[in-house]
């Protein structure tokens, strides 16, 4: 049985008093594995990595008492509010997200299991650690067969030639809010600051979520979509529940008529932060969708999707995963049954 290492819980009752709290500590909320505190809401990514020794905090302050970061709320005008708290479980069975929403909703139905999901919270999802088959085992395993780049060593074990980590992200809720055009506030003892979600993440294995030391994820902000919008969320895992995806792909359309006005697509599981695919967006905006152009379309993904070979699945395929999700998602969004 692994243990949790010893560390000081302090449960907090408000943002203020949390950001009090991190303030005392030189780093902790870039989830760093030197960090002598950390941030937990959830506890379903924390926890276990405890467990394993990849991060071990002196101090995890606890937000799952703040009752700010929680509640859904819907305007017509103004769209969508999520607070950072909201469980993974409300969000897949909230009624306005399913209607309005349907990508995210399925996005956070598919992540682990019911009683994960029943814990986890958006914004933990959201802040996930990146994972790699050298870093996510236990303080025995890595010992033994040497550290990697994201624990101290001084090389990447999956690309020893490599600039930088490869650890991927595997947020499920990530690249739909993306795709959605999704924006997040950031409480800090500084102030407030509103930033989208595609600038939330950047290309480090290492420190995925640019979220500085103290900050605190307190909201999600989703547009309201207008006219004929519709979304989808496709992912592929080697079991059929708990799984990370091996890859998945958001995606988002507006039609006119026939002719598609726009569309937004993001891959997640094969890089360091969720993937955009301008190129593939390019060559679907403003035409009709035919068989042969979303065939197109698919292979340009799989062209530019590049996994490492540091998840399950061969890097082979994953990138034939991708070919196939994106047709998926695809002809997912021209069925009638996704019109919301």
């Amino acid at each position: 049985m692994m243990r949790l290492p010893k560390f000081e819980y302090r449960a907090a009752r408000t943002v203020a008093e949390a950001l009090e709290w991190m303030g005392e500590f030189s780093s902790a909320a870039d989830k760093d594995p030197q960090a002598h505190a950390m941030l937990m809401a959830g506890g379903t990514d924390v926890l276990p990595n405890m467990k394993h020794r990849v991060f071990t905090p002196q101090v995890v302050v606890g937000l799952r008492g703040v009752a700010a970061l929680r509640g859904i709320a819907y305007d017509p005008e103004h769209g969508l509010r999520l607070g950072a708290g909201v469980r993974l479980s409300e969000l897949a069975a909230s009624p306005i997200i399913r209607a309005r929403y349907p990508a995210l909703a399925r996005a956070a139905e598919v992540i682990s299991t019911p009683q994960l999901r029943q814990m986890g919270t958006l914004g933990g999802n959201l802040c996930l650690d990146t994972r790699c088959n050298y870093y996510n085992q236990s303080e025995f395993w890595r010992k033994a067969r040497d550290y990697c780049l994201k624990r101290g060593s001084e090389i990447c074990r999956v690309a020893p030639n490599g600039t930088g980590c490869y650890a991927v992200s595997s947020c499920d809720t990530a690249p739909v809010l993306i795709a959605l055009g999704a924006t997040a506030r950031i409480a800090s003892r500084a102030g407030d600051r509103i930033l989208p979600i595609a600038d939330l993440y950047h290309d480090d294995g290492i420190h995925p979520v640019r979220l500085h030391d103290g900050d605190v994820l307190t909201d999600l902000y989703v547009p309201s979509p207008p006219g004929d919008w519709r979304s989808t969320y496709e992912k592929y895992r080697v079991r059929g529940a708990f799984d990370f995806p091996i890859a998945s792909v958001a995606a988002v359309a507006r039609f006119d008529g026939a002719q598609c006005a726009d569309v937004r697509l993001v891959l997640q599981g094969v890089a360091t932060r969720p993937l955009p695919l301008p190129e593939v967006e390019a060559l679907l905006r403003g035409q009709p969708w035919t068989p042969d152009l979303l065939d197109a379309a698919a292979e340009l993904g799989y062209k530019a999707a590049h996994p490492m070979d540091n998840t399950a699945g061969t890097i082979a395929l994953r990138r034939r995963i991708v070919r196939a999700y994106i047709r998926r998602a695809l002809d997912a969004l021209i069925a009638p049954s996704v019109i919301h």
